[in-house]
């Protein structure tokens, strides 16, 4: 379940230029889909069993993330390095405001760092991964 927390809050998410429609070419300057908010509360609504005062908070902490998202992303002044450690305190400060509305019980099942934890090796694949990631 952990992973699927991982992906529907932290992450971001990764389209595939498989899925691109018969006949498209994929272009490396087309716009990728991201889930929208909705539907990220959804997700954890069903995973963590959310009641509706709890999920209108963390749809609201989810767009304050995605419009920083957006001021990070066009920050032109930020480095590389300075950008991902942005994402990262980014990424810290929404888990610790989403956790904040969960009760004990919750917070047990919300696991938005998981990924961290995996140790990195060179050659992994997603496969692999996703055998790391998916609670047995």
């Amino acid at each position: 379940m952990s992973a699927c927390l991982l992906l529907a809050v932290v992450m971001p998410t990764v389209t595939s230029f498989a899925q691109a429609k018969a006949g498209e070419v994929a272009s490396p300057h087309v716009a990728r889909k991201r889930p929208i908010v909705d539907d990220r509360v959804k997700v954890l609504a069903k995973n963590l069993d959310l009641n509706e005062s709890q999920q209108t908070a963390v749809k609201k902490i989810l767009e304050r993330r995605q419009q920083e998202t957006l001021r990070i992303q066009r920050d032109s002044t930020l480095a590389g390095s300075a950008r991902i450690e942005q994402f990262r305190m980014l990424q810290d400060r929404t888990a610790e405001q989403i956790r904040a509305v969960l009760n004990a019980e919750q917070r047990k099942k919300y696991d938005p760092f998981a990924a961290r934890r995996i140790p990195q090796t060179e050659g992994r694949s997603v496969e692999d991964w996703l055998k790391a990631t998916t609670p047995k």
